[in-house]
C-alpha cells in the first residue's frame, strides 16, 4: 500500500478546491481510500467534505459525512459553509438542524454561515433562532458572529433589531461599520450612512475601499455632490486614488449627480492596465444616464478592445442605441450579445426589447420578447412601450391585459401604465384610457403622476374633447406642468380652438419662456384661423426677446455614416441626384391626385408655411436621398427633431405606394409607418 503523508493529501484537496477541478479531488479521494483503512480519519473526512461542498457536489459530499466516524463542529460547518458558498441556502439550514441533531454545537464560523442563509431566504424568524443560539452559547459577542447577525437583520428589513444589535455589540470591526453604511444606502436611509461614517471616523477607524464605495453610493442617492466632492479629495489623502474599485465608484457617483466631465476626468486617470470590466461599465453608465449616447457608443467600441463584453456593458450600450434611433448600431450589438451568450440575460434581453420598439422594428421586438426565457416588468414595460410608439392600441392594450390578468400576474407599474395611457392617447381610445386611468388607485395602488395626467390631457383634447381636458386639468389636484399644457396646446391647433390655444400658450410661456416651439404653434394656430396681425405680433414678439426658433432637421443613416437635411438644403454632395428624384416624385404624385397642403405645417421652419417651399421639407429630402442611396426592398428610416407636418405626411403615404417601399419617420413624437399608401397611425397624431 502507498504511503502519502496526510499533510500532502490535505494539501491537494485545498488545490482541487482552489482551481475548481473535481477531477483532482476525486483523484486525491481515490488515493486517500487506497492509503488508508477505514474509517477514515476524521480529519481527512473534513477536507474532503470541504472539498466536495466547495465544488457544489452535496450529494458526495454528504456520502462522505455519512462514512465518517466522528462528526465534529468543523465536519458540519464545512458542510453548511460550501452550501452556502453555492447559494444553496435551504440545504444549509437543513444541516444545522441535523448538526444540532446530533448534539454538535456551532462555533463562530458556523453561525455566520446560518445568518447569511437566513438573510438570503428572507427568513427572519429563523436568524432569530441562530441568534438565541448564539447569546446562549456566548457566540454572540464574537466580532463576526455579531456583525453576521446585524446584517441579517437589515436584510430582512428588521431596522429596530439591526439597531439594537449594532448598539449592542461591545466592539465593531471595519466589517461590522460597512455592514452598517451598505445596509443603510439600501434601505434608502442615506442620511444614516452618512453620519454612520462620520461615526466611524470620530472613533478613529479607517475606512477602505467598501466603506468610500458605499459612501458614495449614499451621496449618489442624495444627490449629494458637494458632499460626495469633499469624499474624493479625503479619498486622495487617505491613499486610495490609485484603488480601482473606489475610482469606479468615483464615476458612478459623479454621473448619477449629473457630473459627466469629473467622470470623464477619472476615468482618464485609470491607467489602461488598471481598468476593468466594472470601469468600462461605469462609465458607459453615466454617458447613458446624462444623455450622451453617441459617446457611449464610441466609449464601447474603445471598451471591446480592452475587455470582454458583459450583459450590463451590452444592456447599457443597447439602451443608447435605443434613444439614438441607432437600428444597425443595435444590431450589431445583438449579434455581440449572441456571441457573448448573453443574449438570454433577462436585462440584455429587455434592452433588445426596447431598443427594437425605439426604432420602430416591432417585429423584431415581438421576436425577441417571445424568446426571452423570463420576463420582468421592465421588458413587459418595454413591449407595450414598443406598441405605444406604433400606436397600436389593440396589442398594447392585449399585452396590458396578458401582463396583469393572465398566467404572469405581474402588478403594473408607474412606467406600464404611462406606455398604456400613451398608447390610449395615440389611437383616441377614449373610453379605454379614461377606464385604466379611473382604475389607477382602486385597482393598481399607483397614485397618478404628472406623465398620467399629461396622457389624458391628450388623450381627450386630440379627440376632439378640448373643453373637457381643460376641465379635466382645473379639476386635477396636482400643479399642471408643461407637458400637460403642450398636450393641450397641440390639440387647440389641431381643432382651431384659439381662444383655449391661447390661454394654453400663456400658461406654457410661464413656465418655460425660452422654447420657441410653443409661440411658432401659437402662430401657427393664429394664422391658420385667418387671425395674420396677431401671429405676426407672437412672431415678433418671440424676435424681440431673443427667442430663436428650433431648427428643423432629418437625418437617414446609410452605409454607418449619418446624412443630416434642413429644409431646402442644397449642401449635399448628391444634391443634384436628390433634386431629380423630388422633381420626379413631385410629376409622379401630381398624377396620382396629390397636393400640397400648407395648413398643416406646426412646428418646422417659418419659411416652410408657404406653398412655394413646402415641397423641400427635410424629410422629403431625406426621403429622396434614402430612394437613391438605399437598394430596392431595404426599408428607408428617417428620423427628425421636431414633429412631421401634415403636408409631409400625406406626401409619404403618396410615396410609399409609388415606390412600393416601406418608410418608418420618428418624429419627436411618436413613429410613422408607411407603406403602401398607409400610416400606422391612420391619420391620428
Amino acid at each position: 500500500m502507498n504511503f502519502h503523508p496526510p499533510n500532502l493529501l490535505s494539501s491537494l484537496l485545498e488545490s482541487a478546491v482552489s482551481t475548481r477541478s473535481p477531477l483532482l479531488g476525486r483523484a486525491v479521494h481515490a488515493q486517500i481510500i487506497r492509503s488508508h483503512e477505514t474509517p477514515l480519519p476524521s480529519f481527512l473526512c473534513n477536507h474532503l467534505i470541504n472539498m466536495y461542498s466547495k465544488l457544489d457536489l452535496l450529494n458526495s459530499a454528504q456520502h462522505v459525512l455519512s462514512l465518517t466516524h466522528l462528526r465534529t463542529v468543523v465536519t458540519w460547518t464545512s458542510l453548511i459553509a460550501g452550501c452556502v458558498n453555492n447559494g444553496r441556502f435551504v440545504a444549509a439550514l437543513l444541516h444545522f438542524v441535523n448538526m444540532r441533531r446530533d448534539c454538535v454545537q456551532p462555533n463562530d464560523f458556523t453561525f455566520p454561515c446560518v445568518f447569511k442563509a437566513s438573510s438570503s431566504l428572507q427568513m427572519p424568524i429563523t436568524g432569530k433562532q441562530a441568534h438565541a443560539l448564539a447569546l446562549k452559547g456566548g457566540q454572540i459577542y464574537d466580532v463576526f458572529v455579531g456583525c453576521s447577525a446585524f446584517d441579517m437583520y437589515s436584510k430582512t428589513g428588521l431596522r429596530v433589531d439591526a439597531r439594537n444589535m449594532f448598539d449592542e455589540m461591545p466592539q465593531r470591526n471595519l466589517a461590522t461599520w460597512n455592514a452598517y453604511i451598505s445596509n443603510a444606502v439600501q434601505d434608502g436611509r442615506s442620511l444614516d450612512a452618512v453620519g454612520a461614517f462620520k461615526e466611524f471616523l470620530c472613533v478613529h477607524g479607517e475606512p477602505n475601499s467598501i466603506t468610500f464605495c458605499a459612501f458614495l453610493n449614499a451621496c449618489a442617492d442624495r444627490l449629494g455632490l458637494h458632499l460626495g466632492r469633499q469624499l474624493h479629495a479625503f479619498i486622495i489623502r487617505s491613499g486610495y486614488r490609485e484603488d480601482v474599485s473606489v475610482a469606479n465608484g468615483l464615476i458612478d457617483f459623479y454621473g448619477k449627480c449629473g457630473d459627466i466631465v469629473s467622470s470623464e476626468m477619472v476615468f482618464s486617470r485609470i491607467g489602461r492596465s488598471r481598468r476593468n470590466v466594472v470601469t468600462w461599465c461605469s462609465m458607459l453608465a453615466a454617458l447613458v444616464q446624462n444623455h450622451e449616447e453617441e459617446r457611449a457608443c464610441l466609449v464601447f467600441l474603445q471598451a471591446r478592445k480592452e475587455a470582454e463584453p458583459t450583459d450590463f456593458m451590452i444592456s447599457s450600450v443597447l439602451s443608447a442605441c435605443a434613444e439614438l434611433g441607432g437600428l444597425e448600431l443595435g444590431r450589431s450589438v445583438h449579434a455581440l450579445a449572441v456571441k457573448a451568450c448573453v443574449d438570454e440575460n433577462i436585462f440584455v434581453g429587455s434592452a433588445l426589447v426596447d431598443l427594437y420598439g425605439k426604432c420602430g422594428s416591432i417585429e423584431n421586438a415581438e421576436q425577441v420578447f417571445s424568446e426571452m426565457p423570463q420576463r420582468n416588468i421592465v421588458t413587459w414595460n418595454a413591449m407595450i412601450g414598443g406598441y405605444a410608439h406604433q400606436g397600436d392600441v389593440d396589442m398594447a392594450l392585449g399585452l396590458f391585459e396578458e401582463m396583469t390578468l393572465g398566467s404572469c400576474g405581474i402588478a403594473p407599474s408607474y412606467v406600464t401604465l404611462v406606455s398604456v395611457l400613451s398608447a390610449c392617447s395615440r389611437a383616441g381610445a377614449v373610453e379605454s384610457g379614461m377606464h385604466i386611468f379611473e382604475s389607477m388607485k382602486e385597482i393598481y395602488r399607483i397614485e397618478p403622476g404628472a406623465e398620467h395626467y399629461a396622457c389624458v390631457v391628450d388623450l381627450l383634447a386630440r379627440s376632439g374633447l378640448v373643453d373637457r381636458a381643460y376641465e379635466f386639468i382645473q379639476n386635477m389636484p396636482i400643479h399642471p406642468t408643461i407637458s400637460i399644457w403642450g398636450a393641450l396646446l397641440g390639440a387647440c391647433r389641431m381643432h382651431g380652438k384659439t381662444k383655449l390655444g391661447k390661454v394654453a400658450a400663456e400658461k406654457l410661456f410661464e413656465l418655460d419662456p425660452e422654447d420657441s416651439g410653443n409661440h411658432v404653434v401659437l402662430s401657427n394656430m393664429l394664422a391658420s384661423a385667418g387671425r395674420w396681425e396677431e401671429a405676426t405680433i407672437v412672431r415678433k414678439e418671440m424676435k424681440d426677446i431673443g427667442i430663436k426658433k428650433n431648427v428643423g432637421y432629418s437625418w437617414i443613416a446609410v452605409k454607418n455614416r449619418v446624412h443630416v437635411f434642413q429644409a431646402k438644403d442644397s449642401s449635399h454632395e448628391k444634391n443634384s441626384e436628390i433634386q431629380a428624384m423630388l422633381a420626379k416624385l413631385r410629376e409622379e404624385m401630381k398624377k396620382a391626385g396629390y397636393f400640397p397642403d400648407t395648413n398643416l405645417s406646426l412646428f418646422d421652419l417659418e419659411d416652410e408655411e408657404k406653398a412655394s417651399e413646402v415641397w423641400y421639407h427635410s424629410e422629403k429630402i431625406a426621403l429622396a436621398f434614402g430612394l437613391i442611396a438605399l437598394p430596392h426592398g431595404v426599408p428607408i428610416r428617417i428620423t427628425k427633431n421636431l414633429r412631421i407636418c401634415g403636408d409631409c405626411h400625406s406626401a409619404i403615404k403618396f410615396i410609399s405606394r409609388i415606390v412600393g417601399r416601406e418608410i418608418i419617420v420618428r418624429d419627436n413624437n411618436r413613429f410613422h409607418r408607411f407603406k403602401d399608401g398607409w400610416c400606422s397611425c391612420k391619420d391620428y397624431w
